[in-house]
């Protein structure tokens, strides 16, 4: 098998009544755009991939042209090299692996170890909100079947986060946890709120002991690897980290400073579910906790939900969800079938090879920017 064509193509779904406006934006979005990689082969199997950076992939692609998709590592060290010049390809790493799965006949997270076929969901929130507003966001998805949620912190003055947290905490008492993501391990250059510096993510860190939150993430700048150790010397909860980091040499830092307890890659961007997958083994190693970010879109969770699946160290998968503004329909729109939880809170892998899922072609034609 040859791949014959590397192509990519941008689908912009607009949703002007529900404007979504995530804390690491300083503008709210009127629309989900997103660009899909296809990789296509001489055996008339195609793969799909999506999230990450994808920049200056029409110069890229002739690379692959006339290779074998399967010689994955390989072209990882392409991929690793394209990404040091060019942005973050990785959508081409997802699709080769889509093709993997498909010619095996498997689906994906059993070629990559099988390690359980569902994983609990927590519900990843991305607004700030009104206390009583996220607590009525937060009943609701327990009442779906969310056992854990992740609230964010993004306000100039982090205490004014906290009686959001306070609130939840009440609300749920035992019955979910709860993660905060502060959002400070990277910026917009327009994002001009106040970052966290060592005193004040120990202050905070401390705080939230007492709403039992399960795990601060991203509590400090990426690159402030003796920050973030010295913050995980000083609080009595979990750190976690590093979705955007940009390969397994970023994690080896994080392992040898001893800064995270959570290790969250995510392949769409740092490595592809190569680099991810081995991330997971070096975390499993040490004793620590792997759950990817999965913050793109619907190819961007499955692809990361099949990784997850594969290892053992995985206690969730983060599931983007902020209804009204950001659902399964907006995220997934260019799928057949949006991804859910079941009435557990699970995500159930699909039992189709590859990634197991489709683009639905008829209804996205509409979205497609020529």
């Amino acid at each position: 098998m040859k791949i014959t064509d590397v192509r990519t193509r941008i689908f912009d779904l607009p949703h002007e009544d529900t404007p979504f406006d995530p804390t690491w934006q300083v503008a709210a979005s009127r629309s989900h755009r997103m660009t899909v990689v296809e990789v296509h082969t001489d055996e008339g199997i195609t793969g799909i991939g999506s999230g990450g950076v994808l920049t200056s992939l029409n110069t890229a692609a002739g690379l692959f042209a006339g290779k074998d998709p399967l010689a994955i590592e390989q072209h990882v060290e392409m991929l690793k090299t394209i990404a040091f010049f060019m942005g973050r390809p990785w959508p081409i790493e997802i699709a080769l692996w889509d093709i993997a799965g498909k010619a095996a006949g498997l689906p994906l997270y059993k070629l990559l170890g099988g390690h359980r076929d569902r994983l609990p969901a927590y519900a990843s929130t991305g607004e700030l909100r009104p206390a009583e507003q996220r607590v009525d966001d937060v009943l609701a998805m327990r009442e779906e079947g969310f056992s854990a949620v992740k609230l964010r912190f993004h306000s100039p003055d982090p205490m004014d986060d906290i009686p959001t947290l306070e609130a939840v905490r009440q609300a749920v008492s035992g019955s979910m946890k709860i993660m905060v993501d502060a959002n400070q391990g990277w910026r917009y250059p327009s994002d001009l709120t106040p970052r966290w510096d060592l005193r004040t993510a120990i202050t905070m860190a401390r705080v939230m002991e007492a709403f039992d939150v399960y795990w601060l993430e991203e509590p400090l700048w990426n690159y402030d690897y003796d920050g973030l150790a010295e913050l995980r010397r000083q609080a009595n909860l979990r750190i976690a980290g590093g979705e955007l980091n940009m390969g397994v040499h970023e994690f080896r830092e994080y392992l040898r400073h001893g800064c995270l307890d959570v290790y969250q890659p995510d392949a769409t961007f740092a490595g592809g579910i190569t680099g991810a997958k081995k991330v997971a083994g070096m975390a499993q190693a040490a004793g620590h906790m792997f759950a990817p970010h999965t913050w793109s879109n619907g190819i961007g969770v499955m692809a990361n939900l099949h990784l997850a699946a594969a290892v053992p160290n995985a206690p969730f998968i983060e599931f983007p969800y902020d209804p009204p503004n950001w659902t399964p329909e907006i995220r997934d729109f260019v799928l057949t079938e949006p991804i859910r939880i079941d009435a557990n809170g699970d995500v159930v892998l699909p039992d189709k090879p590859g990634l197991g899922i489709e683009l639905d072609e008829e209804r996205i034609a509409q979205y497609e920017i020529k």
